[in-house]
Protein backbone atom coordinates (compact mmCIF):
# COMPACT_ATOMS: atom_id res chain seq x y z
CA UNK A 1 0.00 0.00 0.00
CA UNK A 2 1.27 3.12 -1.13
CA UNK A 3 1.25 6.29 1.22
CA UNK A 4 0.48 9.34 -0.94
CA UNK A 5 -0.58 12.44 0.39
CA UNK A 6 -2.02 15.72 0.02
CA UNK A 7 0.18 18.46 1.40
CA UNK A 8 0.11 22.25 1.55
CA UNK A 9 2.00 23.56 -1.34
CA UNK A 10 4.28 26.58 -1.43
CA UNK A 11 4.21 27.71 -5.47
CA UNK A 12 4.63 30.50 -7.71
CA UNK A 13 2.30 33.68 -7.65
CA UNK A 14 0.58 33.35 -11.18
CA UNK A 15 2.15 36.47 -12.93
CA UNK A 16 6.10 34.89 -11.98
CA UNK A 17 6.17 31.77 -13.20
CA UNK A 18 7.00 31.46 -15.90
CA UNK A 19 9.83 33.31 -14.81
CA UNK A 20 10.64 31.25 -11.65
CA UNK A 21 9.90 27.69 -12.97
CA UNK A 22 13.53 25.83 -13.63
CA UNK A 23 15.02 23.27 -14.78
CA UNK A 24 16.60 20.94 -12.26
CA UNK A 25 19.87 22.09 -10.56
CA UNK A 26 21.64 19.07 -12.26
CA UNK A 27 21.15 19.63 -15.54
CA UNK A 28 24.12 22.37 -15.46
CA UNK A 29 27.67 23.18 -14.18
CA UNK A 30 28.29 26.50 -12.49
CA UNK A 31 29.35 28.45 -15.02
CA UNK A 32 25.86 27.47 -16.43
CA UNK A 33 23.91 27.90 -13.73
CA UNK A 34 25.52 31.43 -13.36
CA UNK A 35 24.50 32.14 -16.73
CA UNK A 36 21.10 30.91 -16.65
CA UNK A 37 20.71 33.22 -13.08
CA UNK A 38 22.14 36.36 -14.59
CA UNK A 39 20.41 36.37 -17.46
CA UNK A 40 17.01 35.59 -15.33
CA UNK A 41 17.57 36.97 -11.21
CA UNK A 42 14.02 35.16 -10.96
CA UNK A 43 14.73 31.53 -11.84
CA UNK A 44 14.50 29.26 -9.16
CA UNK A 45 17.77 28.11 -9.99
CA UNK A 46 18.76 31.00 -8.16
CA UNK A 47 17.74 29.31 -4.79
CA UNK A 48 18.68 25.79 -5.86
CA UNK A 49 22.08 26.62 -6.72
CA UNK A 50 23.02 29.74 -4.56
CA UNK A 51 26.38 29.51 -5.40
CA UNK A 52 25.31 31.32 -8.24
CA UNK A 53 25.09 34.45 -6.04
CA UNK A 54 28.82 34.46 -5.00
CA UNK A 55 31.55 35.20 -6.61
CA UNK A 56 33.82 31.68 -8.12
CA UNK A 57 36.59 31.81 -4.92
CA UNK A 58 33.24 30.94 -2.74
CA UNK A 59 32.76 26.72 -2.99
CA UNK A 60 30.34 25.48 -4.49
CA UNK A 61 29.56 23.69 -1.28
CA UNK A 62 30.79 26.60 1.04
CA UNK A 63 28.04 26.98 3.86
CA UNK A 64 27.41 30.47 3.45
CA UNK A 65 26.06 29.27 0.02
CA UNK A 66 23.43 27.42 1.69
CA UNK A 67 22.48 29.81 4.24
CA UNK A 68 21.70 32.13 1.14
CA UNK A 69 19.40 29.45 -0.92
CA UNK A 70 17.33 29.65 2.57
CA UNK A 71 17.72 33.37 3.09
CA UNK A 72 16.20 33.80 -0.47
CA UNK A 73 13.34 31.60 -0.27
CA UNK A 74 12.37 33.36 3.28
CA UNK A 75 12.69 36.34 1.09
CA UNK A 76 10.97 35.28 -1.97
CA UNK A 77 8.11 33.93 0.14
CA UNK A 78 7.53 37.12 2.19
CA UNK A 79 8.21 39.65 -1.08
CA UNK A 80 4.74 37.85 -2.42
CA UNK A 81 7.16 35.60 -5.29
CA UNK A 82 5.48 32.53 -3.83
CA UNK A 83 2.34 31.69 -2.23
CA UNK A 84 1.26 29.49 0.37
CA UNK A 85 -1.53 27.60 0.43
CA UNK A 86 -3.43 27.24 3.00
CA UNK A 87 -5.41 23.83 2.75
CA UNK A 88 -3.96 20.58 2.15
CA UNK A 89 -4.56 19.39 -1.95
CA UNK A 90 -3.10 17.87 -4.42
CA UNK A 91 -2.10 18.97 -7.84
CA UNK A 92 -2.25 18.05 -11.71
CA UNK A 93 0.92 18.65 -13.07
CA UNK A 94 0.84 18.81 -17.05
CA UNK A 95 3.56 18.84 -19.56
CA UNK A 96 3.47 18.71 -23.51
CA UNK A 97 6.06 18.40 -25.75
CA UNK A 98 6.27 17.99 -29.67
CA UNK A 99 2.26 17.23 -29.34
CA UNK A 100 2.81 14.68 -26.54
CA UNK A 101 1.10 15.30 -23.12
CA UNK A 102 2.17 13.42 -19.96
CA UNK A 103 -0.19 14.52 -16.76
CA UNK A 104 1.01 13.50 -13.36
CA UNK A 105 -0.24 13.85 -9.53
CA UNK A 106 2.30 16.25 -7.39
CA UNK A 107 1.58 14.65 -3.78
CA UNK A 108 4.20 13.74 -1.02
CA UNK A 109 5.25 10.41 -0.73
CA UNK A 110 6.48 8.38 2.27
CA UNK A 111 9.95 7.93 3.36
CA UNK A 112 8.56 4.42 4.79
CA UNK A 113 7.64 3.60 1.74
CA UNK A 114 11.03 3.80 0.19
CA UNK A 115 12.52 2.18 3.20
CA UNK A 116 10.31 -0.91 2.74
CA UNK A 117 10.97 -0.49 -1.17
CA UNK A 118 7.16 -0.41 -1.72
CA UNK A 119 8.61 2.90 -3.37
CA UNK A 120 11.83 1.12 -5.38
CA UNK A 121 14.99 2.14 -7.29
CA UNK A 122 16.54 0.82 -10.29
CA UNK A 123 20.17 3.16 -9.70
CA UNK A 124 22.49 3.41 -7.10
CA UNK A 125 23.34 6.44 -5.83
CA UNK A 126 26.47 8.46 -4.52
CA UNK A 127 27.22 9.74 -1.30
CA UNK A 128 28.67 13.23 -2.15
CA UNK A 129 26.15 13.79 -4.55
CA UNK A 130 23.91 13.15 -1.69
CA UNK A 131 25.11 15.34 0.59
CA UNK A 132 25.05 18.60 -1.55
CA UNK A 133 20.92 17.89 -1.71
CA UNK A 134 20.70 16.71 1.71
CA UNK A 135 22.61 19.80 3.25
CA UNK A 136 20.02 22.03 0.94
CA UNK A 137 16.81 20.20 2.15
CA UNK A 138 17.70 20.61 5.78
CA UNK A 139 19.24 24.08 5.69
CA UNK A 140 16.29 25.30 3.74
CA UNK A 141 13.53 22.88 5.38
CA UNK A 142 11.54 22.58 2.19
CA UNK A 143 12.22 20.09 -0.56
CA UNK A 144 12.20 22.33 -3.70
CA UNK A 145 12.31 19.78 -6.40
CA UNK A 146 9.97 16.78 -6.83
CA UNK A 147 11.15 13.12 -7.62
CA UNK A 148 9.63 11.83 -11.17
CA UNK A 149 7.68 9.20 -10.04
CA UNK A 150 5.87 6.40 -11.73
CA UNK A 151 3.31 3.54 -11.27
CA UNK A 152 0.62 1.44 -13.62
CA UNK A 153 -2.18 2.82 -15.12
CA UNK A 154 -4.64 3.08 -12.77
CA UNK A 155 -8.54 4.26 -13.56
CA UNK A 156 -9.72 6.16 -10.56
CA UNK A 157 -7.10 7.99 -10.63
CA UNK A 158 -7.51 8.85 -14.18
CA UNK A 159 -10.97 9.37 -13.98
CA UNK A 160 -10.24 12.26 -11.20
CA UNK A 161 -7.58 13.53 -13.32
CA UNK A 162 -9.69 13.87 -16.33
CA UNK A 163 -12.05 15.60 -14.96
CA UNK A 164 -9.94 18.38 -13.31
CA UNK A 165 -8.32 19.18 -16.08
CA UNK A 166 -11.71 20.30 -17.67
CA UNK A 167 -11.72 22.58 -15.11
CA UNK A 168 -9.62 26.35 -15.63
CA UNK A 169 -5.33 25.63 -15.06
CA UNK A 170 -3.48 27.24 -12.02
CA UNK A 171 -0.81 28.11 -14.41
CA UNK A 172 -0.62 27.59 -18.33
CA UNK A 173 2.65 28.60 -19.70
CA UNK A 174 5.26 27.60 -22.61
CA UNK A 175 8.79 27.40 -21.04
CA UNK A 176 11.72 28.91 -23.67
CA UNK A 177 12.54 25.02 -24.97
CA UNK A 178 8.95 24.89 -25.90
CA UNK A 179 7.46 22.83 -23.14
CA UNK A 180 3.73 23.92 -22.75
CA UNK A 181 3.72 23.82 -18.89
CA UNK A 182 -0.42 23.18 -17.05
CA UNK A 183 -0.61 23.02 -12.84
CA UNK A 184 -4.34 22.55 -11.75
CA UNK A 185 -5.43 21.89 -8.03
CA UNK A 186 -7.33 19.20 -6.85
CA UNK A 187 -8.99 20.29 -3.51
CA UNK A 188 -12.33 18.70 -3.74
CA UNK A 189 -12.54 16.40 -0.62
CA UNK A 190 -14.17 13.66 -2.30
CA UNK A 191 -11.57 13.79 -5.06
CA UNK A 192 -8.62 14.14 -2.55
CA UNK A 193 -9.74 10.88 -1.06
CA UNK A 194 -10.35 8.84 -4.29
CA UNK A 195 -6.90 9.82 -5.40
CA UNK A 196 -5.68 8.50 -1.78
CA UNK A 197 -7.44 5.41 -1.74
CA UNK A 198 -6.48 4.16 -5.21
CA UNK A 199 -2.46 4.95 -4.56
CA UNK A 200 -3.04 3.06 -1.43
CA UNK A 201 -4.52 -0.06 -3.58
CA UNK A 202 -0.89 0.94 -5.38
CA UNK A 203 1.89 -2.20 -4.29
CA UNK A 204 4.40 -0.91 -6.03
CA UNK A 205 5.50 2.81 -6.69
CA UNK A 206 8.62 3.33 -9.00
CA UNK A 207 11.39 6.21 -9.23
CA UNK A 208 12.05 6.48 -13.07
CA UNK A 209 14.52 9.81 -12.17
CA UNK A 210 15.97 11.73 -9.21
CA UNK A 211 17.08 9.25 -7.34
CA UNK A 212 19.87 11.14 -5.72
CA UNK A 213 17.14 14.10 -4.93
CA UNK A 214 14.85 11.04 -3.31
CA UNK A 215 18.07 9.69 -1.32
CA UNK A 216 18.64 12.83 -0.08
CA UNK A 217 15.06 14.09 1.31
CA UNK A 218 14.57 10.51 2.80
CA UNK A 219 17.79 10.77 4.82
CA UNK A 220 17.08 14.67 6.12
CA UNK A 221 13.61 13.04 7.08
CA UNK A 222 15.30 10.45 9.25
CA UNK A 223 17.89 12.92 10.83
CA UNK A 224 14.59 15.05 11.71
CA UNK A 225 13.28 11.93 13.67
CA UNK A 226 16.61 11.31 15.34
CA UNK A 227 15.95 15.56 16.35
CA UNK A 228 12.66 14.90 17.22
CA UNK A 229 12.21 11.34 18.91
CA UNK A 230 9.16 12.19 20.41
CA UNK A 231 7.71 12.15 16.20
CA UNK A 232 4.46 10.32 15.35
CA UNK A 233 4.58 10.19 11.92
CA UNK A 234 2.65 12.71 10.39
CA UNK A 235 5.39 15.44 10.70
CA UNK A 236 6.04 16.86 7.02
CA UNK A 237 9.17 15.62 7.50
CA UNK A 238 8.08 12.15 7.27
CA UNK A 239 7.00 12.77 3.61
CA UNK A 240 8.94 14.01 0.05
CA UNK A 241 7.60 15.73 -2.99
CA UNK A 242 7.21 13.79 -5.81
CA UNK A 243 5.11 14.03 -9.55
CA UNK A 244 3.93 10.53 -9.84
CA UNK A 245 2.88 9.63 -13.68
CA UNK A 246 0.71 6.54 -15.06
CA UNK A 247 3.25 4.09 -17.04
CA UNK A 248 1.45 4.48 -20.10
CA UNK A 249 2.04 8.09 -20.38
CA UNK A 250 5.62 7.96 -20.23
CA UNK A 251 8.48 8.08 -23.09
CA UNK A 252 12.35 7.09 -22.16
CA UNK A 253 14.23 8.26 -24.98
CA UNK A 254 17.41 6.42 -26.32
CA UNK A 255 20.75 7.15 -24.46
CA UNK A 256 23.85 6.79 -26.34
CA UNK A 257 27.41 5.87 -26.47
CA UNK A 258 30.30 7.28 -28.23
CA UNK A 259 33.71 6.12 -28.07
CA UNK A 260 37.45 7.26 -28.37
CA UNK A 261 39.04 4.92 -30.19
CA UNK A 262 38.57 1.37 -31.54
CA UNK A 263 41.23 -0.57 -28.85
CA UNK A 264 44.16 -0.56 -31.47
CA UNK A 265 42.18 -2.07 -34.70
CA UNK A 266 41.82 -0.30 -37.95
CA UNK A 267 38.15 0.35 -39.31
CA UNK A 268 38.30 -2.76 -41.44
CA UNK A 269 39.28 -4.88 -38.45
CA UNK A 270 36.51 -3.30 -36.18
CA UNK A 271 33.70 -4.00 -39.11
CA UNK A 272 34.75 -7.52 -39.87
CA UNK A 273 34.48 -8.46 -35.72
CA UNK A 274 30.62 -6.38 -35.82
CA UNK A 275 29.75 -8.25 -38.97
CA UNK A 276 31.10 -11.87 -36.57
CA UNK A 277 28.90 -10.55 -33.68
CA UNK A 278 25.17 -8.69 -35.01
CA UNK A 279 23.80 -8.48 -38.99
CA UNK A 280 25.28 -5.25 -40.00
CA UNK A 281 23.62 -3.27 -42.91
CA UNK A 282 25.32 -0.02 -44.40
CA UNK A 283 22.67 3.07 -44.28
CA UNK A 284 24.57 5.38 -46.27
CA UNK A 285 26.00 8.82 -45.32
CA UNK A 286 25.68 11.84 -43.51
CA UNK A 287 22.32 12.51 -41.84
CA UNK A 288 20.61 15.37 -44.09
CA UNK A 289 23.02 14.79 -46.54
CA UNK A 290 21.85 11.48 -48.58
CA UNK A 291 19.75 10.15 -45.39
CA UNK A 292 16.98 11.39 -42.60
CA UNK A 293 17.47 10.60 -38.42
CA UNK A 294 14.30 8.35 -39.29
CA UNK A 295 16.31 6.70 -41.63
CA UNK A 296 18.94 5.74 -38.93
CA UNK A 297 16.96 5.34 -35.81
CA UNK A 298 16.77 2.33 -34.48
CA UNK A 299 12.77 0.73 -35.00
CA UNK A 300 12.92 -1.96 -32.03
CA UNK A 301 14.31 -4.20 -29.25
CA UNK A 302 17.81 -5.77 -30.22
CA UNK A 303 17.99 -3.13 -32.96
CA UNK A 304 20.99 -0.18 -32.83
CA UNK A 305 23.09 2.32 -35.22
CA UNK A 306 26.48 2.31 -35.35
CA UNK A 307 28.58 5.54 -36.98
CA UNK A 308 32.31 5.21 -38.26
CA UNK A 309 34.07 7.26 -40.70
CA UNK A 310 31.49 9.16 -41.80
CA UNK A 311 28.89 5.91 -42.73
CA UNK A 312 25.82 5.20 -40.66
CA UNK A 313 25.15 1.37 -40.48
CA UNK A 314 22.09 -0.87 -39.16
CA UNK A 315 22.58 -3.04 -36.68
CA UNK A 316 20.41 -6.42 -35.08
CA UNK A 317 21.09 -8.08 -32.43
CA UNK A 318 21.07 -12.53 -32.61
CA UNK A 319 17.95 -13.36 -30.67
CA UNK A 320 20.72 -16.04 -28.97
CA UNK A 321 22.62 -13.25 -27.71
CA UNK A 322 19.17 -11.64 -25.76
CA UNK A 323 19.63 -12.92 -22.20
CA UNK A 324 16.09 -13.48 -20.60
CA UNK A 325 17.19 -11.91 -17.56
CA UNK A 326 15.80 -8.23 -16.65
CA UNK A 327 19.28 -6.43 -16.76
CA UNK A 328 21.20 -8.81 -18.81
CA UNK A 329 19.01 -8.81 -21.03
CA UNK A 330 18.38 -5.10 -21.98
CA UNK A 331 20.02 -3.80 -24.99
CA UNK A 332 22.63 -1.42 -23.74
CA UNK A 333 23.41 -4.61 -21.20
CA UNK A 334 24.05 -6.37 -24.59
CA UNK A 335 26.10 -4.20 -26.40
CA UNK A 336 28.47 -3.81 -22.70
CA UNK A 337 28.76 -7.50 -23.02
CA UNK A 338 28.92 -8.43 -26.46
CA UNK A 339 30.98 -5.33 -27.90
CA UNK A 340 31.90 -2.76 -25.70
CA UNK A 341 33.74 -4.57 -23.41
CA UNK A 342 35.19 -7.52 -24.96
CA UNK A 343 36.12 -5.49 -27.95
CA UNK A 344 37.00 -2.24 -27.46
CA UNK A 345 37.99 -2.58 -23.99
CA UNK A 346 35.25 -0.83 -22.29
CA UNK A 347 35.11 -2.39 -18.63
CA UNK A 348 33.35 -0.60 -16.69
CA UNK A 349 31.62 2.24 -18.25
CA UNK A 350 31.34 4.35 -15.09
CA UNK A 351 34.61 4.78 -14.60
CA UNK A 352 36.46 4.46 -17.89
CA UNK A 353 37.31 7.76 -20.00
CA UNK A 354 37.15 6.28 -23.15
CA UNK A 355 33.46 5.99 -23.45
CA UNK A 356 30.83 9.02 -23.10
CA UNK A 357 27.04 8.55 -22.90
CA UNK A 358 24.74 11.59 -24.99
CA UNK A 359 21.23 11.65 -24.24
CA UNK A 360 18.31 11.49 -27.14
CA UNK A 361 17.28 14.66 -26.66
CA UNK A 362 20.10 16.15 -28.37
CA UNK A 363 19.63 14.20 -31.84
CA UNK A 364 20.93 12.11 -33.61
CA UNK A 365 23.51 14.37 -35.24
CA UNK A 366 24.83 15.33 -32.40
CA UNK A 367 26.79 11.35 -32.71
CA UNK A 368 28.07 12.88 -35.71
CA UNK A 369 29.84 15.48 -34.72
CA UNK A 370 31.35 13.96 -31.26
CA UNK A 371 32.91 11.52 -34.11
CA UNK A 372 34.14 14.49 -35.88
CA UNK A 373 36.00 15.57 -32.83
CA UNK A 374 36.43 13.64 -30.34
CA UNK A 375 35.30 9.89 -30.86
CA UNK A 376 36.08 7.34 -33.41
CA UNK A 377 32.35 5.00 -33.61
CA UNK A 378 29.13 5.74 -32.25
CA UNK A 379 25.83 3.74 -31.13
CA UNK A 380 22.48 4.83 -31.21
CA UNK A 381 20.34 2.75 -28.69
CA UNK A 382 16.92 1.61 -29.15
CA UNK A 383 15.18 3.19 -25.79
CA UNK A 384 14.84 1.00 -22.84
CA UNK A 385 10.99 0.86 -22.37
CA UNK A 386 9.12 1.53 -19.58
CA UNK A 387 8.40 -2.41 -18.32
CA UNK A 388 11.94 -2.87 -18.67
CA UNK A 389 12.69 -0.35 -16.10
CA UNK A 390 9.56 -2.02 -13.84
CA UNK A 391 11.39 -5.47 -14.34
CA UNK A 392 14.87 -4.44 -13.03
CA UNK A 393 13.08 -2.56 -10.23
CA UNK A 394 10.77 -5.67 -9.17
CA UNK A 395 13.71 -7.35 -9.31
CA UNK A 396 15.43 -5.94 -6.68
CA UNK A 397 18.12 -5.31 -9.15
CA UNK A 398 19.93 -2.21 -10.68
CA UNK A 399 20.41 -0.66 -14.30
CA UNK A 400 23.53 -0.17 -16.26
CA UNK A 401 25.07 3.27 -16.20
CA UNK A 402 23.16 5.67 -18.79
CA UNK A 403 20.17 3.51 -19.40
CA UNK A 404 16.89 5.70 -19.40
CA UNK A 405 16.63 9.49 -20.34
CA UNK A 406 13.40 10.87 -19.20
CA UNK A 407 12.07 14.15 -21.02
CA UNK A 408 10.84 16.64 -20.57
CA UNK A 409 12.28 17.34 -17.38
CA UNK A 410 10.40 18.48 -14.75
CA UNK A 411 10.39 22.11 -13.14
CA UNK A 412 11.89 23.00 -10.14
CA UNK A 413 10.11 26.12 -7.76
CA UNK A 414 6.92 25.35 -9.49
CA UNK A 415 5.81 23.08 -6.46
CA UNK A 416 7.78 23.20 -2.55
CA UNK A 417 7.17 21.05 0.29
CA UNK A 418 8.38 22.96 3.51
CA UNK A 419 9.26 19.77 5.86
CA UNK A 420 9.09 22.52 8.97
CA UNK A 421 6.52 24.96 9.65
Amino acid sequence: MANIKPFLCVRPAEDKVDKIAALPYDVYNRAEAKAVVTANPQSFLAIDRAETQFGDEVDTYDERVYAKAHEMLSDWIDNGSFVRDTQNAYYIYELTMDGRVQTGIVACASIDDYANNIIKKHENTRADKEADRIHHVDTCSAQTGPIFLAYRTNPIIGEVVAAVKQTPALYDFVADDGIRHRVFKIGDATQIEAIQNAFAGIDDIYIADGHHRAASAVKVGFKRREEHPDYDGTEEFNYFLSVLFPDEELMIMDYNRVVKDLNGMSKEQFLAKMNELFTVTEIGGMIGDSITESDVRPGKKGDFAMFINDKWYHCSMKPSDIPDDPVEGLDVSVLQNLLLAPVLGIGDPKTDKRIDFVGGIRGLTELEKRCHTDCKVAFAMYPTSIQELFAVADAGRLMPPKSTWFEPKLRSGLFIHEIER
